[in-house]
């Protein structure tokens, strides 16, 4: 990066430099898909309620598709277990989709793509930046796994499903749903959370779910791939825009795979659209591409 370049880096975000050289749609493409994304699953789960059409029924934690397809959330399933409730067919085979799906696609795809509590805490994060705030508390990346294992106990100990009474996801759900209640309090603790206390707080650090499916998803096909690594910058732009930027060195400044393969990362291609050389593209474990030796790739003129 030339000096101009670095002092117009220095003076915007993540994904300005990489707009004013592509343009905004370039440098938010992905954003754009998972805002999408995340609008369109919710729908589908409000379409019953607001206009009574019932195309799922349930919620994120557990639904059936169009009356055909059932879903169930792992984690949940896993508290059912641990509260002595015998398991259903139909829950086994919404476990065995859920669980096939994000194992192919990586598991806090659901982090990035489909909960909604996501749209909260970039919202979040987004205005943290606008104020100049830079309190930043650290907390143990660990605390989401002894969140699961206390789930998992208090479910045992009150045969019930103990993460439900706090999940914020169900709470938005059924706030937006029937209006103002006090689960409203739970989703605004996160908001309030990850605005004064410390960046990406509850996704990053305490969220159960995201953890869980970090570990089915551990080892998913598809990753996100730094295959043109050797045309870096250094600019720094994918790890101020990734929300768990230690998933990105390894494959970026390594000299193994190309792929990031952290079961934290989300798959959510905010490295992708704020790299203007397009250093990441997606790829899957199975592409030997990923695996080649070093090699350089022109980058594209801007437009």
């Amino acid at each position: 990066m030339n000096r101009k370049a670095a002092v117009e880096w220095l003076t915007s975000d993540a994904r300005t430099y990489a707009a004013e050289r592509r343009g905004w749609l370039y440098a938010h493409r992905f954003w754009l898909a998972r805002r999408a994304s995340q609008a369109l699953v919710l729908a589908i789960f409000l379409t019953g309620p607001w206009l009574g059409l019932w195309i799922a029924r349930g919620n994120f934690a557990s639904s059936e598709i169009l009356g055909v397809l059932p879903l169930a959330d792992p984690f949940i399933f896993v508290q059912s277990l641990a509260a002595g409730h015998r398991p259903i067919l139909l829950s086994l085979i919404g476990v065995a989709t859920i669980t096939a799906f994000y194992f192919l696609v990586g598991g806090r795809v659901y982090c990035s793509w489909v909960c909604p509590v996501n749209v909260v805490t970039d919202t979040a994060h987004w205005l943290r930046d606008k104020l100049g705030l830079t309190r930043d508390r650290k907390l143990d990346r660990r605390t989401r796994l002894w969140i699961i294992a206390a789930a998992i106990l208090a479910s045992f100990l009150s045969g019930t499903i103990a993460w439900e009474f706090l999940n914020p996801v169900s709470t938005l759900q059924r706030g937006i749903i029937f209006g103002i209640g006090a689960g409203w309090g739970i989703v605004a603790a996160v908001f309030m959370l990850d605005l004064f206390v410390t960046r990406r707080g509850w996704c990053s650090h305490l969220c159960p779910v995201g953890a869980f499916y970090g570990l089915i998803g551990k080892h998913s096909l598809v990753r996100v791939s730094a295959i043109n690594r050797t045309a870096c910058t250094d600019c720094g732009a994918c790890f101020k825009a990734c929300p768990e930027p230690h998933v990105i060195t390894p494959a970026l400044k390594g000299t193994g795979t190309h792929l990031i393969v952290s079961g934290d990362c989300t798959n959510c291609a905010a490295c992708i659209d704020s790299c203007y050389i397009d250093v990441f593209e997606y790829g899957t474990r199975l592409s030997s591409r990923h695996a080649a030796p070093e090699r350089f790739i022109e980058p594209q003129p801007a437009q």
